[in-house]
């Protein structure tokens, strides 16, 4: 998965994968293209753990003017693969929760198999909401293809009407109701892609901090602030003695867009009055559509020799009493190392609180049966 150039400015092409890089567009359009390399700097938060969630006119906004079919397609095929990866994933972890029910209900307390069994009912409802997901942004696509050829039709007869001698009045007629129809089915791709964008899920951006090389000094402090669309993040950060790196933000969630870029800008604070812009660079948004979390780093200035380290999770729905994949997943791991303690020393006789268990459910079926 490669990061695709931005028409506007020229983007850094490189792989996104887990620890790997998160190309970024400089300033400069003559820029060459470059690969970055991963790194996992050390970072201390002066606070505790927080999220910040800026929920700015993004779905809720008035829907553009004017429609992107070809960013709509790029983002689409993105997201479809996203979801794809999401399915996989899960179906995975519920396949191996069934492998372990399995093998261990000979051998298992009965507590340890009911955690198993509500871990593959919750996989499942999870399952069951993407696959209704997915086809809702089936859906919706769909609709944006049949409007976008309307919309291509009723240009052309635009076009031609005009070409033509538009004496006669059914002419004029005609182009009016062509001229009618294109915009209607240009408002109905805005509301469309509008509506898509709604269901995009969130990216949960986790500050992981700046690498430097020889570049990051103690004492040095910086500014940090991203914009997404009408979305904004502004951090500060020390760089301390023993090279630990402390920010005074940790996390932030943003709601993807169609058409906007991610843009990043570094400014060194040296003194109460002199700020130095270090750099300020664009990035692509949709290769983030992924099952797993990423560590991706981005360019901060020409050379290379700053590097932005962030951690990108989404998730497929933007609600906050919704499950996520990394919830799942690590609930997943959790009964695994619990799997593992059980089969230590698994019992070979019940115990006392189940063999009162046992007795009491004989009891109520004895007594259901002869009432």
């Amino acid at each position: 998965m490669s990061l695709s150039v931005r028409p506007q400015r020229r983007v850094l092409v490189t792989k996104i994968n887990r620890s790997q890089s998160f190309a970024g567009v400089n300033s400069s359009a003559d820029r060459p293209f470059r690969n970055l390399s991963p790194f996992t700097p050390t970072v201390s938060r002066k606070t505790g753990s927080r999220v910040s969630r800026m929920f700015s006119m993004s779905h809720k906004s008035p829907p553009p003017k004017v429609p992107q079919p070809n960013r709509l397609d790029e983002v689409y095929e993105a997201l479809k693969k996203g979801l794809t990866a999401y399915l996989e994933v899960h179906q995975l972890e519920l396949e191996k929760l069934s492998t372990q029910i399995r093998e261990s209900k000979r051998n298992s307390r009965l507590g340890f198999l009911y955690d198993l069994d509500k871990q593959v009912k919750s996989i499942e409802r999870f399952l069951r909401r993407l696959e209704f997901h997915a086809s809702k942004i089936d859906e919706l696509y769909e609709a944006y293809c049949i409007q976008r050829r309307l919309r291509d039709g009723a240009h052309n007869m635009v076009k031609a009407y005009s070409t033509g001698s538009p004496g006669s009045r059914e002419a004029r007629e005609s182009l009016a109701e062509a001229s009618k129809g294109y915009k209607e089915y240009t408002e109905n791709m805005c509301l469309l892609e509008n509506e898509l964008e709604s269901q995009l899920g969130e990216f949960h951006i986790r500050m992981k901090g700046l690498a430097g090389f020889a570049r990051l000094c103690a004492g040095d402090q910086y500014e940090i602030f991203m914009k997404y669309g009408r979305q904004r993040w502004k951090l500060r950060g020390r760089i301390e003695v023993n090279s630990k790196q402390v920010w005074d933000s940790e996390e932030m969630v943003f709601l993807p867009l169609v058409t906007e870029f991610l843009s990043i800008k570094v400014t060194e604070l040296k003194s109460l009055a002199n700020h130095v812009v270090v750099g300020n660079v664009s990035c692509e948004t949709k290769d983030l559509f992924a099952a797993l979390p990423q560590v991706v780093a981005v360019d901060i200035n020409d050379l290379g020799t700053l590097k932005l380290s962030l951690e990108v999770t989404w998730n497929p729905f933007d609600k906050d009493d919704q499950p996520s994949a990394a919830s799942t997943v690590n609930k997943a791991s959790t009964v695994n190392k619990r799997f593992s303690t059980y089969n230590q020393s698994p019992p070979d006789t019940p115990s006392l609180r189940e063999q009162a268990f046992y007795v009491s459910v004989h009891q109520a079926g004895l007594l259901r049966r002869h009432g």
